[in-house]
């Protein structure tokens, strides 16, 4: 189809210019006024909730898994870890920060008791295993009876 301006009318009409018709319309609803509408104005409330912050522990739950699995605690945190997220991405808050709590409470055990290993591991070697090796090499000195 074509864009074109073409005239319609042929005769005296023809040298209307086009913006006449506009004129006549804005001049029309000027007078006639603004449209009523009969039904009464309803307005819609929409509640946004704020986005909570449910942190899952995801990586704190890995380090233990990967570094202080002490009898499984890391991977098991790491479980409730993954389920928590899972529920945060379903939209069940609730049930997203029951996982999350259980999983920080294994994850402070997990750290704690593989601290408490590491620290102990330390300590053995470097007090108990010289003093055991001291204790061998007097005990062969002595046992000789020269």
């Amino acid at each position: 189809m074509s864009r074109s301006s073409q005239p319609c009318f042929t005769g005296r009409h023809a040298a209307v210019p086009p913006s006449y018709d506009v004129a006549k319309e804005e001049h029309e609803v000027a007078v006639l006024g603004a449209p009523q509408i009969s039904a009464p104005v309803t307005t819609t409330v929409v509640n946004i909730r704020p986005e909570t912050a449910v942190p899952d522990h995801v990586v704190w739950s890995l380090f233990n898994t990967l570094f202080f699995n002490v009898c499984c605690l890391g991977f098991v945190a790491f479980a409730y870890s993954v389920k928590s997220r899972d529920r945060k991405m379903v939209g069940d808050m609730i049930g997203a920060q029951n996982y999350a709590s259980t999983a920080k409470c294994l994850n402070i055990v997990a750290l704690v008791l593989g601290l408490l290993g590491t620290i102990g591991s330390i300590v053995l070697l470097v007090y108990v295993v010289p003093a055991v090796y001291d204790a061998i090499g007097r005990g062969m000195q002595g046992g000789r009876g020269y």
